[in-house]
């Protein structure tokens, strides 16, 4: 009981599982973000266009921040990088501000489903996930 939680072990056989799956889950961040910002709001529904026309830029702009840093810590992750950690951190932050934008803005709180507000929190819940692998293969070591 006298070892070190934190002390550098080897590298787990699941981590290259979860180092992939944490890039696909990032990779389809993108995927949404990209077919946001290229969307034409009148192909939209009505509810849909409403939601879209609602978000102002900076909500945008921090999915795009949010999911491109997941990318690129992803890959590190793949890389067995140190930087993964951090990539990992700024990706949450823009993650919760994005999330907190769709209830910061009236109008597109006011147009958010419960299936909207539902994605999004398994979104967060995720995205901390992978921030805690990230975390957790720099504590035991495993990332160089």
């Amino acid at each position: 009981m006298d070892e070190d939680p934190y002390s550098p072990r080897p590298v787990a056989p699941w981590y290259g599982i979860a180092a992939i799956g944490s890039l696909l889950f990032m990779l389809l961040g993108c995927a949404v973000y990209v077919m946001h910002v290229y969307t034409d709001p009148a192909t939209l529904p009505l509810d849909q266009r409403a939601m879209f026309e609602a978000e102002p830029q900076w909500v945008t702009a921090a999915m795009g921040i949010g999911s491109l840093a997941g990318v690129a810590g992803a890959v590190l992750l793949l890389l067995r990088r140190k930087a993964a950690a951090t990539l990992m951190l700024v990706s949450l932050v823009f993650v919760l501000i994005w999330f907190a934008g769709l209830f910061a803005v009236p109008r597109l709180r006011d147009v958010l489903s419960t299936s909207d507000i539902a994605v999004s929190i398994v979104v967060i819940a995720l995205s901390w996930t992978i921030y805690w692998f990230a975390r957790h293969s720099r504590q035991r070591g495993w990332l160089r």
